[in-house]
């Protein structure tokens, strides 16, 4: 599993012109499900999330974390994450889960985030989304789950 972290003053997705998620300051997580991703990678993906301190404190340095500040998370689906563009110049995506594989991971994700308490909203799987973001920082973190690095 692999996560792109934005810390954002806002962010919101639409599709079909509609809003389908909005929140207002913490995170916007892209997430992308690899062929070998279980649960555990969600658990833990999840924990590392929440508790990933990259918020400034009264000192402005980062170290708060989106649960200190009770911030929003908006997540995502985006497989081109898993892309390796490293022959050719058609990236290949042949690591990422298979859609019915991903979309199960996606929804069972959604829902371990939302039970850290915090505000939880969602892109649509499979969609495609107009995203709106104002980063804050900028602070844009890429983390990869252990089961991407021992692969």
């Amino acid at each position: 599993m692999k996560a792109l972290l934005q810390r954002v003053s806002r962010a919101s997705v639409a599709t079909q012109g509609s809003i389908a998620g909005e929140i207002g300051p913490g995170l916007l997580v892209f997430v992308s499900f690899g062929r070998s991703d279980t649960e555990e990678d969600l658990e833990w993906m999840s924990r590392k999330i929440t508790g990933l301190r990259i918020f400034p404190d009264s000192n402005n340095s980062m170290n708060l974390s989106v649960s200190d500040i009770g911030g929003d998370i908006l997540i995502v689906s985006q497989f081109t994450l898993h892309a390796d563009s490293g022959k050719g110049r058609r990236p290949s995506f042949m690591n990422a889960a298979l859609p019915e594989t991903a979309e199960l991971l996606y929804s069972l994700f959604v829902e371990i985030v939302s039970h850290s308490g915090l505000k939880v909203r969602s892109g649509v799987f499979g969609a495609m989304m107009k995203i709106s973001l104002i980063n804050d920082g900028p602070v844009t973190i890429m983390i990869d789950s252990p089961s991407e690095r021992t692969s």
